[in-house]
């Protein structure tokens, strides 16, 4: 009797675990007639490649259906994967029976509980199935969840041990994301005999479009547990994102109450849960969180869907988001040909001197041309540094250390350009104007060798931080660089120059890249003239320009003057004594606005040809638009050259020096003002023997032009390499009678300021005079030569102009029938007519003037030629 008593429990038993047995089909076996069996339309389905459940019948209007045995009625939870690659509608829909009481789904007796989604509403709904009847809705869902034309769903739907349903849904399919579409308390059926699905569709375009997979039937065990914080993610100063452990329930995780962040932060103004995910909560805060600050986040009351709530926890997180210079630009190969021991590919090295790991995803290297493809994932540790180049130089360069290959990869111009990189913000974090002039060196400029930056704690200072590679391979790829030394920054910006870009902005240039933080505070420039500022911004990449916007209009032809003040470079240095520039609304130039005043054809060996202009107009000039050129041998204007692609304004009064070689001329000559230099791509050429030199506008239009000869020098120049010629008035036509060579006191040339042959035409009252009363042709600058001013009572006169010696003998024809206008000059060297020094003494200028009608004159001045021995 015992025996058969403990018999019976064990039957009992196992028929209990045996009915009670966790369901699960996930079709691998690429079958569905075993293991578990399911009955029906077979025909009508298959199990496709994917290894998912897949419709199969292809008449149109027709309703079909598998089932397969199942007994889970009560505290069961069931869950499954299905994709509808069409927008439901009344006609087109899936029936899944959670509780079937017959093998046939679509007998009129069958009971239980079933699954609706689709239909009219787009929707997802529970339906009861009572014995001959079609169904009634006990769970309504949300309508317009399935409008669309394919749809990916995870369903999960639980029944507890008080028969509360509740239906969820997570419409990414991945089943990270459900969503409740209700609950209802129904008990009435408690037992089960199948599971199913049935499909309704109507025409061809819903064949074989109906997939479901990942069938789980197992038993529910409530959730018990609160949700926890998985994780929390700064997304700016001002916003976090919070990760939950499950779904939370929307009312208590959008309660603004249930966060507090420490150190003053305070509530959030806004909580919202995300759409996609509900386990995201996303905050937004009126206060910022400090750069580099650690806080602590404290939830509580937030529940997940059972109604479990979350009490106290506390977590840390670290506010942190790259600043600039946080990663620095330390090395560039932009030149990897000829070969010296490095890949031949061009490459970048970045260096992170932050105290902090930074994830380099995102982030993006440019130039001013193009912008790379967004770098992957990379966390890049303090004080480390990485490579980035094109995908196709990885693999050489990987063997010099890590690599970050990105597509779409910058051209790095050999001769010079401007690099920069940016993070995922889109916040340019460094910038590189570099030019082959950084290599300092003659033979690396030709390439296979890098340049490095010398103190990366010094970022800004540009050539003055950057030289060429010592190491014997070229460069120092993943290694410290080769040249790396303390280079402190102790040296001031510079205000360069100043240009209105129209009568409302102002832009400042200064010689290297500022502090954006007080470059940007109006405070610090003053223009005067009434002129009120706006506002100031320090536009990226190199942060060396600043615009200013005007409330105030400013007047054309009108010279203004900023001052700055306070303004710093990115290592704390002020703008001192440079800190003013002038500027102005430019004007179109015409002809003879800018005339050429100085020319050195001839240079000393390590010198350079220049060609000093002057603006002899009342009008402010761009220098961006004019241009130097020359003439070919069929005498047309030919190698005209831009002078600058940037704005430059030149003042009325003002020079300016054009040359290809700024220090090659600064270091030949005295520069009283070396701003005055304005270096060029290219120059047109100037042959020693004779050339021309031609301005022009931007209509092409010629401003002035100098055909120059060597036969201009003065006679005494024996060696005329070195010396320039200078124009003797501005006012004067650009002949030969109008230049004469710069004094050897001024060193033989004065590029820049005002040239040592200089001599106005004043205009002087009377029909001959002459200037000076004593001069001396030496060549030393002061009075080389006599000035002969006429004023005539009309125009049509003719000269001729003899010298003779005190004892009257004449020693210079200096002209013959010489046109003359009402007024102008003649100007005598001291030399005779076979161009011989004469003795000094006294020499009696005789002027005879005549016309055509039979009027003349004659004039007697006398001059005295000293000669100093």
């Amino acid at each position: 009797m015992q025996r058969k008593a403990a018999a019976s429990i064990l039957v009992l038993l196992f028929f209990h675990l045996f009915t009670r047995a966790q369901f699960i089909e996930t079709f691998d076996d690429g079958d569905f007639t075993a293991n578990p069996r399911w009955s029906g339309d077979t025909n009508d389905f298959t199990v496709n490649a994917s290894h998912q459940l897949q419709s199969n019948s292809l008449v149109p209007s027709s309703n079909y259906y598998l089932s397969t045995p199942n007994t889970l009625a009560q505290a069961v939870e069931w869950n499954f994967f299905l994709r509808l690659d069409f927008n439901p509608s009344s006609a087109n829909y899936v029936d899944v029976y959670l509780i079937a009481s017959l093998e046939d789904l679509m007998a009129s007796g069958n009971t239980g509980y079933f699954l609706r989604i689709g239909n009219t509403d787009d929707e997802l709904a529970l339906y009861r199935k009572d014995d001959g009847n079609s169904g009634a809705k006990i769970i309504d869902g949300t309508d317009g969840v399935l409008n669309q034309s394919s749809n990916l769903l995870k369903i999960r739907i639980t029944r507890n041990v008080d028969n509360l349903w509740t239906l969820y849904r997570d419409v990414s399919g991945t089943g990270n994301s459900f969503v409740s579409e209700g609950s209802v308390t129904d008990a009435t059926y408690t037992s089960s005999a199948y599971f199913g699905v049935l499909i309704k569709q109507s025409t061809a375009s819903f064949f074989q479009k109906h997939f479901i997979d990942d069938i789980e039937i197992k038993d529910f065990v409530p959730d018990l547990l609160p949700p926890a914080i998985q994780t929390v993610s700064v997304l700016n100063a001002a916003m976090l994102d919070v990760l939950f452990s499950e779904v939370v329930d929307k009312m208590s995780g959008e309660d603004i109450s249930n966060y507090v962040v420490d150190q003053n932060i305070g509530r959030p103004a806004k909580a919202l849960q995300d759409v996609l995910n509900p386990s995201l909560i996303h905050l937004e805060f009126t206060s910022n969180f400090t750069n580099a600050n650690t806080y602590m986040l404290t939830v509580n009351g937030v529940k997940d869907n059972s109604g479990n709530t979350l009490t106290n926890q506390a977590v840390t997180f670290n506010y942190f988001t790259p600043q600039l210079y946080d990663i620095v630009i330390d090395e560039i190969m932009a030149d990897p040909s000829p070969q010296v021991g490095l890949p031949n590919s061009e490459w970048i090295e970045l260096r992170n001197r932050s105290s902090h790991a930074i994830n380099l995803g995102g982030w993006r290297l440019g130039d001013m041309s193009n912008v790379s493809s967004a770098f992957g994932d990379f966390l890049l540790q303090p004080d480390s540094s990485v490579l980035v180049s094109a995908t196709a130089a990885a693999p050489d360069l990987r063997m010099f250390g890590t690599v970050i290959s990105v597509g779409n990869f910058p051209s790095l111009d050999n001769s010079g350009d401007i690099i920069f990189i940016k993070s995922g913000e889109d916040r340019t974090i460094h910038a590189v104007a570099y030019s082959d002039n950084w290599y300092g060196n003659a033979l690396k400029k030709g390439g296979g060798w890098t340049l490095e930056m010398i103190d990366v704690n010094n970022p800004c200072s540009g050539i003055t931080n950057w030289k060429a590679s010592v190491d014997s391979r070229g460069g120092t790829p993943g290694k410290i660089n080769s040249v790396n030394a303390v280079n402190a920054d102790v040296t001031s910006p510079h205000l360069l120059r100043a240009f209105a870009a129209d009568n409302r902005t102002i832009n400042l240039v200064f010689d290297e890249p500022l502090d954006s933080f007080n470059a940007v505070q109006k405070g610090n420039y003053n223009i005067g003239n009434g002129v009120a500022i706006m506002r100031v911004a320090a536009p990226p990449p190199l942060f060396n320009t600043i615009v200013i916007y005007l409330n105030t209009v400013i007047d054309t032809g009108k010279i203004y003057t900023v001052t700055t003040a306070g303004i710093t470079d990115c290592s704390g240095n002020v703008v001192r004594d440079v800190n003013q520039a002038k500027f102005g609304l430019a004007q179109s130039s015409d002809s003879f606005d800018v005339v050429i005043n100085e020319v050195l054809f001839n240079p000393k060996p390590a010198g350079a040809d220049y060609v000093e202009l002057y603006n002899r107009s009342e009008k402010i000039v761009d220098l961006s638009q004019i241009y130097v050129a020359t003439r070919n041998r069929s005498n047309a204007i030919t190698t005209i050259e831009k002078l600058t692609a940037e704005q430059l304004l030149f003042f009325p009064g003002d020079f300016i020096v054009i040359t290809e070689n700024v220090p090659a001329v600064k270091s030949e000559y005295i520069t009283l003002n070396p701003g005055a230099f304005l270096q060029v791509q290219t120059m047109p050429s100037l042959p020693d023997d004779k050339g021309t030199v031609i301005i022009l506008n931007s209509q092409g239009e010629i401003l002035d032009e100098v055909n120059y000869s060597e036969k201009w020098h003065s006679p005494l120049v024996t060696n005329a390499e070195g010396a320039s010629l200078e124009r003797i008035d501005y006012e004067g036509a650009s002949v030969q009678s109008n230049f004469h060579t710069a004094a050897a006191s001024a060193g033989y040339g004065t590029p820049g300021f005002r040239n040592s042959q200089y001599r106005l035409n004043d205009q002087l009252q009377g029909e001959i005079t002459i200037s000076p009363e004593i001069f001396s042709p030496d060549n030393d600058g002061l009075e080389d030569f006599l000035t002969i001013n006429y004023k005539l009572p009309s125009p049509g006169f003719v000269a001729n102009i003899t010298i003779f010696d005190a004892t009257g003998r004449p020693v210079r024809y200096l002209r013959r029938n010489a046109l003359s206008g009402v007024s102008g000059y003649y100007r005598w060297d001291g030399l005779d007519d076979k161009n011989r020094q004469l003795p000094q003494g006294i020499y009696i200028i005789y002027t005879e003037v005549f016309n055509t009608a039979g009027k003349k004159k004659q004039f007697k001045n006398t001059v005295v030629l000293a000669r100093k021995y």
